[in-house]
């Protein structure tokens, strides 16, 4: 049995790059974002419900015609909703096989919707990213080139996240307050601990 782990937080937190250091300690990440990109351009099943949920058109020669389909949800939670019941059940079933496939004592899923999809429920622990809302939105103002309403928009689309970082069994400050490399190192002897314990348990 493998030990399962989530890592999560709000856009602009830094929870790629954290999960980034993850790697370099030899654990391997599935990011869930892109994976999700990636099966909706390929898996038949998927795009076949896609687009009999959001038509014709949101697809174009087999490939997803992403602006389309951004333009169609965005601003309705109703149809946001539909695309992420049809999206996350694919995700979340991908993960799974890929989890069984790893060999190592843990290993991470990096996703941003870890609570609001359900996920949460197929892992063993979860890990939160921090960071202040006026540092997120500084953030990705410099990294997308977007302005400071367009973040704010997304963020309230979000989980709060006092709340998601309640929801979490560790977290993480990247508030430039404290050194993160540390508190990763922390929480990856504490997780090699329960994988260790797990497996004597099998």
């Amino acid at each position: 049995m493998i030990l399962k782990v989530g890592i999560t937080g709000g856009i602009g937190s830094g929870k790629s790059t954290v999960a980034k250091i993850f790697e370099v300690l030899g654990i391997p990440v599935y990011y869930a974002d892109d994976a999700a990109k990636k099966l909706m351009n390929k898996d038949i099943a998927l795009k076949e419900k896609i687009e009999k949920a959001f038509g014709k058109d949101t697809y174009d020669n087999g490939i997803l015609n992403r602006p389309y389909l951004s333009t169609l949800v965005f601003n309705n939670p109703e149809k946001l909703e539909l695309l992420n019941s049809i999206v996350h059940p694919a995700t979340i079933a991908d993960a799974d096989k890929w989890m069984q496939r790893q060999t190592t004592p843990y290993v991470l899923k990096e996703a941003a919707l870890i609570f609001e999809s359900g996920s949460n429920k197929k892992l063993d622990k979860v890990i939160g990213v921090f960071t202040s809302a006026e540092q997120r939105i500084q953030r990705v103002m410099q990294r997308d080139n977007i302005s400071e309403e367009a973040i704010k928009a997304r963020m309230s689309k979000q989980m709060d996240e006092d709340e998601k970082m309640r929801l979490c069994d560790y977290v993480i400050n990247n508030d430039e307050r404290e050194l993160v490399i540390p508190q990763v190192l922390k929480i990856h002897e504490l997780l090699l601990k329960k994988a260790e314990g797990l497996k004597q348990k099998a």
